[in-house]
């Protein structure tokens, strides 16, 4: 195939006219798909629905310690499930604290702690006059909204494949004191897939802040989330590395089972040192008496440990691995050659990123949505919802069907096409 840059102005205007004939019949399909989020599939769900019958009205709801999961009590989490989470980002136990359903809520909490109490004994963050936080971009929609509902000032980090531009991000935490915070996702980031180097993960732990309260918001979300088991991308612990360095109070790690049981009633964690710990428990026990310990002791129950967390992840690759690759294999197959599009082939987590020429994201959005696909929207992967190029788009593979997907990938790349084609009608 030709690049579209190589083709004549009457080349350009029969390719359009063919484009739209093929688009309109898309239209009239009637499609009603969505994209828009990296869900489980039904088919993930259903798979798990044992995870239900491990605990009943006849099972002994108590703990290794002998605590009884129906009452109150273990502020930080049932030994078990510590260890159980502990195990799955690599750290100990000592330095975890279970929680509810959802890491998003640990790292709003954490943000909204730090506004209203500071950090380790420093000034609250609400009662200065500026805080700043790194985002590596493209990235994690929510992370943006937390820290943009709090008032904090964004400023964006161009990603690499090795993880966020580590110059950049030095110049401006060890230079600059109102730098409080910087949101990663290291493995498997959202939405490229990239896995951090070693040399990044070393970078990060040797940083030296301006700020004596600033703090990497590590959200290791898809550390177990392999798409492949031979080819996998290995991940530096960073708590460890920054005790090595001297900074072991410099990071907060956040995980999560939401996409490795259910969404809606998984168990999350934060690890860090005990310094950060024990600061975080002086206001969860204020905010709550405890988590859902009944979850706890049914997680341990289903998994047993992490190796049995681990072959439970290899069933979800199973059915995610065909739906990448068969996303890939369009985009190859009908973009490769044309100079009107590029896109990441992940290893593992949920994502695919896309970028199209610059200028062309919200218009290829906008087509998509018109003809029954909604995607995620263009800008989202960006602070402020501000994609200074226009060009990012997250595909999100795993919900629809195989046959919903392969409509949905058809009709993406036919609006790629179209609006590159106008794109180079308008130069």
């Amino acid at each position: 195939m030709r690049a579209y840059k190589e083709l004549s102005e009457n080349e350009l205007l029969a390719l359009k006219e063919d484009l739209n004939k093929q688009y309109e019949e898309a239209k009239a399909k009637g499609l009603k798909l969505d994209m828009s989020r990296g869900k489980p599939a039904p088919s993930q769900l259903d798979m798990e629905m044992d995870f239900l019958d491990v605990i009943d009205s006849k099972s002994l709801l108590k703990t290794e310690n002998g605590t009884d999961c129906r009452n109150y009590g273990l502020l930080d989490g049932i030994p078990e499930a510590k260890k159980l989470m502990a195990d799955m980002i690599g750290v100990s136990a000592e330095n975890v604290i279970v929680c509810g359903n959802a890491s998003l809520n640990i790292m709003y909490d954490t943000v909204a702690r730090s506004m209203i109490f500071g950090v380790l004994g420093s000034t609250p963050w609400c009662k200065l006059d500026k805080v700043k936080f790194l985002c590596p971009v493209p990235g994690y929609d929510r992370h943006f909204a937390i820290t943009e509902q709090f008032g904090i000032e964004m400023i964006n980090i161009p990603m690499t494949k090795d993880g966020p531009d580590m110059d950049l991000v030095e110049k401006y935490v060890n230079e600059d004191p109102t730098v409080k915070g910087i949101w990663c996702v290291p493995k498997y980031s959202n939405p490229q897939g990239y896995t951090y180097s070693d040399e990044t993960v070393k970078r990060f732990a040797n940083l030296r802040p301006a700020a004596e309260d600033f703090r990497i918001f590590w959200d290791n979300a898809y550390v177990i989330h392999e798409l492949y088991e031979d080819r996998s991308d290995e991940l530096l612990e960073i708590l460890a590395e920054c005790t090595k360095a001297g900074n072991p109070d410099m990071v907060y790690e956040f995980c999560s089972t939401s996409k490795v049981t259910f969404p809606g009633a998984g168990i999350s964690a934060v690890a860090s040192s005990k310094a950060n710990l024990d600061f975080m428990k002086k206001t969860m026990t204020i905010q709550t008496i405890g988590y859902d310990k009944i979850n706890q002791l049914r997680h341990v129950r289903y998994f047993k440990n992490i190796d049995g967390m681990k072959e439970h992840m290899k069933k979800h690759a199973q059915v995610m691995r065909p739906k990448f690759e068969a996303v890939l294999r369009v985009l190859e197959r009908e973009l490769e050659g044309l100079g009107i599009g590029t896109w990441t082939e992940p290893k593992g987590g949920y994502f695919i990123s896309f970028d199209a020429m610059e200028g062309c994201a919200k218009a290829i959005v906008e087509k998509c949505k018109e003809a029954g696909v909604v995607l995620t929207g263009a800008g989202a992967t960006y602070p402020y919802k501000r994609d200074p190029k226009d060009s990012n788009i997250r595909l999100a593979p795993t919900f629809p069907s195989s046959e919903e997907l392969a409509m949905a990938t058809d009709l993406f790349v036919l609006c790629v096409k179209l609006v590159s084609v106008e794109k180079f009608l308008k130069k």
